[in-house]
């Protein structure tokens, strides 16, 4: 026999923990208990076993220390801490009783968790053995009590109707553990075991999009582990749009309220906020995208000069279009018309529904810009948080700036937002800090442009304008180009074959004038003028108007038409019910009677003139 060798008899595994002369002291690894001296003939016939062997009664699995979790690691070393002091006292009962007892005391752990630390390393000789059982690995079944619990959380607890726990419960009952009149049942779970079962169980992210809805937990609870906007924006060239209406009533020159006016900026993503234009109007959709993309070409300095405002270039050096435009899912950013500005070497991105933190940069400039100048509007119309509530104010009342003067102030508050607004938490590179870049949008946008991968794209106003103009199917006829049934001519090109021969195109018309449309050809845009002078001046809707009425016009006159025509089908058929026609007609002699009838005809015309007395211009 040796010292730490494993022998078995009648299905119980020993570990031989020391040997002394005629003595043997063994640890029983089935039972686990403490090991006990036994003589040398008491064991002579055992025999020998293999660690496997053990492993395999114990249904044991040792893992390697390096493969452990650091939690798990760090609770075995702290348990071979507690027995380490004893091992050297194993082979005495006495001693190692009282060192278990000490060490139990000073540990503050219970007599029994030291005895079975110490079993387990004994009998397994590894310190792997200390880990800590996982539990709950093998999932039990519920009982029925649990399963109708479950089921009265789902049916009545996990629903937009965001019933309380005791009102589930209350259902639970009622449904499950009533007899057929209604009354309780003698045995149900107690509302403690309903809410200890929803805590074990409950999912937060089950609990958030059953109560309140996928589009909440979206909206307000969905973890934001995303990189943000860094994603869209390693460089300049990449603006975030987005449209708010302003916290503010404006009236007109008469001093009569019309509204709130509807504020559209784009922003530089990279600079953080830099606003590259924007775009003051009573309506959003089509004319606020395209009023915001002239001014973001525009010459800021003369931009401002127009409403007596002087700054200096680098304040606002901003007239050129972002190479990518990241915007929300709003119908005036997905319409086809403005999709049509990717022709300009433009790209659009979308962003996924609800996910406002994806253009923060632009959300965040709307509260800026608005938060800077609240104080100093407070009674001129400025509309707070509690508009609408019980004894608020109302805001309408202290309306008293005309939208020229509004404007005005988006201006003041985006000249300070661009250049004197400090961005504390910029994450500011080795090149940045090395060229000393101050750190305002205005300047790091300004830095930004000559930096690798700047992607800013020059375009005319012009250019800007044609692209952004709604678009229709045309039409080639003789009578010229139809559109909307208007005709229209180039008298630069020669389209002749194109009358002749007729075919569809694409033409960009200017919904405020009907004079001019562009006929889309091979991505140049040809102008055309209106053929039909009496609707020169108008626009479209205009025209529409007019030819609505004419059709109401013509239309009322139908029923006189098909009057007349019926009229005239009667007197004829009178006229000629007289006459039968001859088949002895004479057709030799045309000319002379012919003749004879334009003399007696004349004849008769001059009788007829001498009767009213009058001839040759005198009276008779």
């Amino acid at each position: 026999m040796e010292k730490n060798q494993l022998i078995k008899h009648r299905g119980t595994i020993y570990r031989i923990l020391a040997l002394d002369n005629e003595e043997v002291l063994l640890i029983d690894c089935i039972k686990k208990v403490m090991p006990k001296w036994y003589k040398l003939d008491e064991v002579d016939g055992y025999e020998v076993c293999t660690e496997e062997e053990l492993l395999e009664a114990t249904a044991t699995a040792l893992a390697e220390e390096q493969d452990m979790p650091p939690k798990s690691r760090q609770t075995v070393h702290e348990r071979f801490t507690v027995i380490a002091g004893i091992l050297p006292f194993v082979n005495d009962d006495r001693l190692r009783t009282e060192v278990i007892r000490r060490v139990a005391e000073e540990k503050g752990i219970s007599l029994p968790t030291v005895r079975n630390y110490l079993c387990q390393y004994l009998i397994y000789q590894d310190i792997s053995a200390l880990l800590p059982k996982e539990r709950g690995s093998a999932e039990r079944e519920l009982t029925a009590d649990e399963k109708n619990i479950r089921w009265a959380l789902n049916k009545f607890y996990f629903t937009r109707h965001k019933n309380s726990l005791k009102t589930a419960y209350t259902y639970m009952l009622k449904e499950k553990y009533c007899d057929g009149d209604g009354n309780l049942l003698p045995h149900y779970p107690s509302f403690n075991q309903f809410r200890y079962f929803h805590s074990k169980y409950k999912s937060q992210q089950t609990t958030l999009i059953s109560r309140n809805g996928i589009k909440d937990y979206q909206r307000n609870h969905r973890p934001l582990l995303g990189d943000g906007v860094q994603e869209f924006a390693p460089a300049v060239g990449t603006g975030m749009i987005d449209s708010t209406i302003c916290d503010i009533y404006l009236v007109d020159e008469c001093g009569n309220l019309v509204g709130r006016p509807v504020l559209t900026i784009i922003t530089d993503s990279f600079s953080n906020g830099f606003v590259m234009g924007y775009a003051l109007t009573w309506e959003g959709g089509t004319y606020s995208l395209r009023d915001l993309m002239l001014n973001v070409i525009a010459d800021k300095v003369e931009w401002c000069r127009k409403f007596g405002i002087l700054i200096k270039k680098e304040q606002w050096d901003s007239s050129q279009m972002p190479s990518v435009i990241v915007s929300d899912m709003g119908s005036e950013y997905k319409s086809s018309t403005f999709a049509q500005i990717t022709e300009l070497g433009i790209t659009l991105v979308n962003l996924p529904p609800l996910r406002p933190e994806l253009k923060s940069i632009v959300e965040k400039s709307f509260q800026l810009l608005q938060e800077s100048v609240k104080p100093y509007l407070m009674d001129h119309g400025y509309v707070d948080k509690d508009a609408g509530e019980r004894l608020a104010p109302d805001y309408r009342k202290g309306a008293c700036l005309l939208m020229e003067d509004y404007e005005k102030v988006v201006i003041r508050s985006i000249l300070y937002h661009n250049s004197q607004r400090i961005l504390e938490d910029y994450p500011y590179t080795e090149e940045m800090i090395a060229a000393e870049v101050q750190p305002h949008p205005n300047s790091i946008f300004e830095w930004g442009k000559s930096q690798p991968g700047c992607n800013l794209i020059s375009v005319s106003a012009r250019q800007l304008i044609l692209t952004l103009l709604p678009r229709v199917n045309a039409k080639f006829t003789r009578k010229g180009l139809v559109v909307f049934g208007l005709r229209y001519s180039c008298d630069e090109r020669n389209f002749t074959e194109e009358y002749l021969n007729g075919g569809d195109a694409i033409a960009a018309y200017n919904p405020e004038s009907a004079d001019v449309i562009y006929l889309l050809q091979n991505g140049e845009f040809i102008e055309f003028r209106l053929i039909e002078s009496r609707f020169s001046g108008k626009n479209f809707e205009e025209i529409r108007e007019m030819q609505g009425k004419q059709r109401e016009i013509v239309g009322s006159a139908v029923h006189n038409n098909l009057q007349g025509r019926i009229d005239l089908a009667s007197h004829v058929e009178r006229i000629v019910s007289g006459r039968e026609r001859s088949e002895d007609v004479n057709l030799r002699e045309i000319r002379k009677t012919k003749k004879k009838a334009k003399e007696e005809r004349h004849r008769n015309f001059v009788e007829e003139v001498k009767k009213d007395g009058k001839y040759g211009g005198t009276d008779a």
